[in-house]
């Protein structure tokens, strides 16, 4: 596939970031990409990819940058108080997000400004790990439709899948050898059009997040080949705790 923009120029942290993650993931991984056609040529935009393993945004990063897009991530706060991993995630613009805080809403406010300077801004709309027992994406939270509908940008649904096999899921450690296929595809843009005039409240929040969430969920089916349950997996009503940050569930 060829590139589906012209990447933007990089900060000093970012080439450096940049850097140290492609060789890794060349040597380490390969790869099964589809869907750049989906991606915008120009201006701001969202991409929620599914969330399977803690090592979910490299292989979504290398998938994007070589598409020729520089994706600016929304992570945890903690993440970025680690000792050098942190400094790069802070120098390369990637945006912490502070949850149950005075500064909760700093991400949201930055993750806005970012789709204004037309950058891409990724979010995980389910807030955390899913914990769906066979790892199907989950029901989502309404910070990624909160975003595009506010700037009325488009929001790019990803799947992925391949990384819970680097690291699975609640456990530490590297598995790189054999080498593992990172699957990754992208959807056309959430059409969410009819939702722009309405107010910004709960009932449209998860309108515009249960259209992302069942188009993600599909290209998940495509690249495992297999069919996700009816229902998606609610953490509430299986008495698991909320993640609380702006990316929570409204109403």
């Amino acid at each position: 596939m060829k590139p589906a923009r012209t990447r933007a120029p990089l900060n000093t942290g970012y080439k450096i970031a940049a850097a140290l993650v492609r060789p890794f993931m060349f040597i380490w991984t390969k790869k099964d990409w589809h869907g750049w056609e989906h991606l915008p040529a120009e201006g701001g935009f969202v991409v929620s990819p599914n969330h399977i393993s803690n090592f979910d945004p490299f292989p979504v990063a290398y998938f994007l940058f070589h598409a020729g897009t520089v994706p600016y991530f929304l992570g945890k706060e903690s993440v970025f108080r680690a000792p050098v991993f942190g400094r790069l995630l802070t120098a390369s613009g990637q945006i912490p997000v502070y949850r149950k805080s005075s500064q909760a809403g700093d991400a949201y406010r930055a993750a806005l400004q970012g789709v204004a300077d037309d950058k891409c801004i990724v979010v995980f709309p389910e807030g955390t790990l899913t914990r769906d027992p066979d790892e199907w994406p989950m029901v989502g939270k309404s910070g990624a439709a909160r975003i595009a509908l506010e700037t009325r940008c488009p929001l790019i649904p990803m799947a992925h899948w391949g990384a819970q096999q680097v690291i699975p899921r609640y456990r530490k450690g590297l598995h790189v050898l054999p080498r593992k296929t990172m699957q990754s595809t992208l959807g056309p843009a959430i059409d969410l059009s009819d939702l722009y005039d309405r107010p910004l409240d709960g009932a449209t929040l998860r309108e515009a997040t249960d259209r992302l969430m069942a188009a993600i969920t599909g290209l998940v089916e495509e690249l495992r080949g297999e069919k996700a349950p009816a229902e998606r997996w609610n953490p509430r009503q299986h008495g698991q705790a909320d993640v609380g940050n702006f990316l929570k569930d409204d109403g």
